[in-house]
């Protein structure tokens, strides 16, 4: 009799899992591949973003007082670029400028010229929030103010094209995410909705005996949850694997990677899987349980 009893609990709530796992785990997948290129994404513009300069050229009678009061001058200022506590300006000589020039040309302009006709100038980065048109034509105007500033000069159509690309993208990114949500959700509960289909006479022998709604749910719903999360566990272990080979191929691709970013992407996963799989199933027994014994056929 126990033994009976046994063979009818292993019957309830069981159904063909392992195409569900798989049809999940491989939605799963190409959500976190998703994912996985939004954080390239991100990072790459925020790389591209922080790399914003201005030349700062300084006038050639300048004084070492006046150089070091501009550059005190540009660090105080907020649209300077800061990154882990250290302000983004730099100091190039007239020196320097004209041994790298002669370094990537292979020609020495002071045997025509002369003397060197290159200046002095810092260059700053830009900090992210300030890269609109209408600011940096302010912070170029306000930056030639300063004493001893001879000309100051960025790429406005750099700045612009950034801005426009970054929007464009975001705008694509957000759009494709959501198209891909809706249709990994409706994959994965026609796939659990039809895995259930071969219970529901079992579903509706439940009901007729007299047994509970939560009763009958109960099993498919533990089994749903398990079946999501080993299929993100799945997705996340061959989401690692394709990074590791990715790394491996094309090793500049780790500085556009936050570890903390990808590890939320795989228990992201898991959870999405448990969580996906309880809604469709929760839903899919529901439609049986209110069906008609006509309609079951």
């Amino acid at each position: 009799m126990a033994d009976i009893k046994q063979r009818k609990k292993k019957k309830l709530g069981s159904y063909p899992f392992v195409s569900v796992i798989l049809s999940i785990c491989l939605a799963l997948f190409v959500i976190g591949l998703f994912a996985l290129l939004v954080i390239h994404t991100n990072k790459l513009t925020e790389i591209i973003k922080e790399n914003v300069e201005m030349q700062v050229y300084l006038n050639k009678d300048i004084t070492d007082n006046q150089r070091i009061q501009i550059q005190k001058t540009l660090s105080s200022r907020e649209y300077t670029s800061e990154k882990n506590g250290e302000i983004q300006i730099s100091f190039i000589s007239k020196e320097e400028a004209a041994e790298d020039f002669i370094k990537e040309t292979g020609e020495d302009f002071s045997k025509f010229i002369g003397e060197n006709p290159l200046r002095d100038a810092y260059t700053i980065k830009i900090a992210p929030e300030f890269h609109g048109e209408d600011q940096m034509k302010e912070i170029q105007a306000d930056i030639q103010s300063l004493n001893g500033v001879f000309e100051v000069v960025y790429i406005p159509s750099l700045v612009a094209s950034i801005n426009e690309n970054v929007t464009l993208i975001s705008f694509w990114l957000l759009g494709i995410a959501a198209l891909l949500m809706i249709a990994v959700v409706l994959l994965i509960n026609n796939t659990i909705k039809l895995a259930l289909f071969s219970q529901r006479f079992l579903i509706r022998s439940m009901q007729l005996v007299g047994a509970k709604r939560g009763f009958i749910q109960g099993p498919f719903l533990r089994r749903s949850v398990l079946h999501g999360l080993i299929a993100g566990l799945f997705a996340s272990g061959m989401l690692y694997l394709l990074l590791r080979l990715a790394n491996d191929r094309v090793p500049e691709l780790s500085s556009l990677q936050d570890q903390t970013m990808i590890l939320a992407i795989f228990a992201g996963l898991l959870v999405l899987g448990a969580m996906i799989g309880f809604i469709s199933t929760f839903r899919a027994i529901n439609k049986y349980l209110n069906m008609s014994l006509d309609e079951l056929y």
